[in-house]
């Protein structure tokens, strides 16, 4: 069984950090690898606000984290200063601007999906459905029309939670560019309609 809670437990940060490098180090690895050194800046920057988790009943760990932007804050914060503090003055400059390309802000009434993760071990058990539905709720209650996200061609089974869960696809962007250096060359925004 699993618990979902709304936030990051506490003592919990490193975990979440460990489960969103996991999923997303493919698009997260130039800007802010290598691997020790991204888990440690995602666990010091973490808006703990701004996620639901997904805890197992059976030993306490957390196995699933849904991150969301609202307000101008998403799950992982950490600005320019945070980067260069961290990666020094010359190379955090070059991560910064990676990360600009990944950056998405909300719409008004939009509340942006920042992403999910889900433990390998603990995938196909429907906590992504889990996560999803909670985010929903946030939403709701946040007076949100719609919910928004990304997803990269590299991750079909993403998509097909999505899609499996009301979110339809809207546009879809071509980045050949950003194949070399984030590992995706192609991007499909997806809206689901909050129904209050």
């Amino acid at each position: 069984m699993t618990t979902l809670l709304r936030g990051v437990p506490e003592g919990a940060g490193e975990r979440v950090a460990e489960l969103y490098w996991e999923a997303f180090a493919g698009k997260l690895g130039a800007a802010l690898g290598p691997a020790e050194a991204g888990r440690r800046f995602i666990a010091r920057h973490l808006h703990r606000d701004r996620a639901v988790t997904a805890r197992s009943d059976e030993d306490g760990r957390v196995v699933g984290v849904a991150g969301y932007q609202l307000a101008g804050r998403g799950l992982v914060g950490g600005d320019a200063a945070a980067v260069r503090a961290a990666y020094g003055p010359v190379r955090g400059l070059w991560r910064v601007f990676l990360l600009a390309l990944l950056e998405r802000t909300p719409a008004r009434g939009e509340l942006v999906m920042d992403g999910i993760a889900v433990d390998r071990a603990e995938r196909s058990r429907g906590i992504g459905g889990l996560l999803l539905r909670e985010v929903e709720a946030i939403a709701v209650e946040q007076g949100c029309r719609r919910i928004r996200l990304d997803v990269v061609a590299e991750n079909p089974r993403a998509r097909a939670l999505y899609e499996r869960h009301g979110f339809r696809a809207v546009r879809v962007r071509r980045t050949p560019w950003l194949r070399d250096v984030l590992g995706f060359g192609r991007v499909t925004t997806m809206h689901k309609a909050v129904t209050r």
